[in-house]
């Protein structure tokens, strides 16, 4: 990934036409959106809520999407136009949040396999093949209730892409100011990045969801569960550690 980020960074130095620029900032923002961080937290937080298929998924990956470019435009643009760049503590801070919101994240898909939470049964209907459908042993599946669970989700990826937003708007800001000269076209690169992160988002989350949907995940879910939350749990603690200093992250 450093690679392929270095090789199209390199294409911003020096006199650049308007249209190398925005074809640039699209390709970042596309690439951005599949860094481990932000795959981490979006799909620890989409299989919490048990799949939903691939329109969900992408609801929730657009959601995440829209959030971080709304941190990356109203921190990012001013930082841009003042040629400033965001406080290094304020970074810091963002970046290790980022690592704890991952480890709540997998905590909590842990706690809920734990409890039952994901359990398929295997029947079938009316002589149909024999499936497996996951079926919650939790409690409280009031039609209220339901209404309040589609609600938080979306604003719960949008929150979350808001904190990754913070801590990727230093790195863009510093990419920016050193590669474009031009105010105006350095905040029509970062608008459009952010626009491209949004989508690839979007798109990535949907080929999760179509993989929790469909084939040996889906029918296996709840053996697939734990692994995923470990992982998830140790790339939180790993990442948190990372931004505080304590361990280094490998370049």
């Amino acid at each position: 990934m450093a690679t392929i980020d270095g090789w199209l960074e390199g294409l911003l130095h020096g006199p650049t036409a308007l249209w190398v620029i925005l074809l640039v900032s699209v390709a970042l923002g596309l690439r951005h959106a599949s860094d481990p961080d932000h795959l981490a937290a979006v799909t620890t937080l989409f299989a919490c809520e048990r799949g939903g298929g691939a329109r969900k998924a992408g609801s929730m990956g657009l959601s995440w999407g829209i959030g971080h470019g709304t941190s990356l435009v109203l921190i990012g643009i001013p930082l841009v136009l003042l040629g400033r760049y965001l406080p290094g503590p304020v970074q810091q801070a963002a970046e290790a949040l980022i690592g704890v919101i991952i480890i709540l994240l997998a905590a909590r898909l842990l706690l809920r396999w734990r409890r039952g939470y994901f359990h398929a049964h295997a029947h079938s209907h009316d002589g149909e093949p024999v499936h497996r459908h996951v079926h919650s042993h939790e409690s409280d599946s009031s039609h209220e209730h339901a209404h309040h669970v589609a609600f938080r989700i979306p604003l719960s990826s949008y929150g979350i892409g808001l904190v990754h937003g913070i801590g990727g708007s230093g790195g863009l800001t510093l990419l920016l100011l050193s590669t474009i000269p031009n105010p105006v076209q350095a905040t029509g690169a970062l608008v459009i990045f952010a626009g491209g992160t949004a989508v690839s988002m979007a798109l990535l989350s949907t080929a999760f969801g179509l993989a929790i949907a469909r084939g040996p995940i889906a029918r296996n879910f709840e053996r697939f569960t734990p692994a995923l939350g470990a992982l998830s749990l140790a790339f939180g603690s790993w990442y948190m550690l990372g931004a505080l200093g304590v361990v280094a992250y490998p370049h």
